[in-house]
């Protein structure tokens, strides 16, 4: 186990060896038992005065999970064939004229759906008690969740962003040897 506080805010990983000391037989782990697991982990403790939660990143409104080290090192080298796939995909997609859907955005969107139902009914209770500014900054939060974007669809708004930038680039430098061409004919 090991405590970080060096970000913005502290947090615990926690390492668990998935198999008994004899090698044989597996810890099998899903993600409802990893789930119960924090929460379980938080509350022991909050009851040791250590203000602690179990909040998924649905809730705190992150939707994208952070890259698994091996995929993110590849990806840093620009050494990925995972990433070369899904942006010719992409582009394919894009030269297209019927660009395909992502299967995973109708989760993701019914998912923040009752994510803001959520955060409504805690904001109507609290108002309900008489904490109306707090019951106010609840509801901001929930209006203002980042989009809800899917890995295709980020990485597609990347590569755009990529491109206009290349682009803008490449006009600046066709720009400057106008420029200098014009200034040597003078």
């Amino acid at each position: 186990m090991v405590l970080h506080t060096h970000q913005h805010h502290p947090h615990v990983h926690l390492v668990v060896k998935a198999e008994r000391e004899d090698g044989k037989g597996r810890l099998h782990i899903n993600k409802a038992m990893l789930r119960e697991w924090r929460q379980d982990f938080a509350q022991e403790m909050r009851r040791q005065g250590i203000a602690a939660n179990a909040t998924p990143r649905s809730v705190r409104g992150q939707t994208k999970r952070g890259a698994k080290d091996l995929f993110y090192r590849t990806q840093a080298r620009g050494q990925s064939y995972a990433l070369r796939e899904r942006l010719d995909d992409i582009v394919h997609g894009l030269s297209g004229t019927n660009p395909v859907a992502d299967p995973a955005r109708g989760n993701l969107l019914e998912t923040r759906k009752a994510i803001i139902q959520g955060w409504n009914a805690v904001a109507d209770r609290l108002e309900a008690q008489g904490e109306i500014v707090l019951g106010g900054h609840v509801r901001y939060f929930a209006t203002h969740l980042p989009p809800v974007l899917t890995d295709r669809e980020r990485l597609t708004e990347e590569f755009m962003r990529f491109v206009t930038a290349e682009r803008s680039s490449r006009m600046r430098r066709d720009d400057w040897v106008r420029d200098r061409t014009l200034e040597r004919t003078r």
